[in-house]
């Protein structure tokens, strides 16, 4: 019998600790075809090779994980996430397996995000390498990170991701081409109404 080996171990850290202050409301609770915008990219994310998934909570945690009610996902709560994107990061990563390659960090905000792009990125994936998806030459998200690079991630702090490791380690760059939805989040009323969404 021929086994096939096995594919890296990339976990999924899905950012969802906001507290929507442009929204004036909780967009992660908003829903996308009745269904409330961080399940959907939770959902993404469990229908990918990614294992296991984490959701970084903070404002709303308790609302946030009733409305992911029987999904298999781990909750890293961020009691900083007033502080800014770098403390969910850093608070996600932590959660990560000691035995995972990597982690694909996806925004709980992004709807067109699918299970098959972040399987594309996961594919692309080498142990010393950050895959990164582009659209008409823009960067965006996810991100799959190796886990060398954890260290540098959560040694960031303030309201920044991950830009500033992926400018100082160019070289380690993999470019995937990708549609829209990696460049498309929902951050005000206006993004929510054009990708169909309602607001509670």
């Amino acid at each position: 019998m021929n086994s096939t080996p096995a594919g890296p171990r990339i976990a999924a850290v899905i950012l969802a600790a906001g507290s929507s202050r442009r929204m004036g409301a909780n967009k992660l609770l908003a829903t996308i075809g009745g269904k409330p915008l961080v399940r959907v990219a939770v959902d993404a994310a469990i229908g990918s090779k990614a294992s296991p998934v984490i959701v970084v909570t903070g404002g709303y945690a308790s609302e946030v994980m009733a409305a992911l009610s029987g999904l298999s996902v781990t909750e890293a709560f961020n009691p900083d996430y007033a502080s800014g994107l770098a403390s969910s990061l850093s608070a996600g990563l932590a959660r990560a397996p000691a035995d995972a390659d990597g982690a694909v960090v996806l925004l709980a905000d992004m709807p067109g995000v699918e299970s098959s792009l972040i399987d594309q990125l996961i594919d692309a994936f080498a142990p010393d390498r950050i895959v990164v998806p582009t659209f008409h030459g823009q960067r965006g998200n996810p991100i799959v990170w190796s886990r060398q690079f954890f260290p540098q991630l959560r040694d960031l702090s303030g309201d920044v991701g991950g830009r500033f490791v992926i400018e100082a380690n160019g070289p380690a760059v993999i470019e995937v081409l990708a549609g829209a939805a990696v460049a498309t989040d929902v951050d005000t009323p206006e993004a929510l109404q054009a990708v169909g969404g309602k607001l509670c």
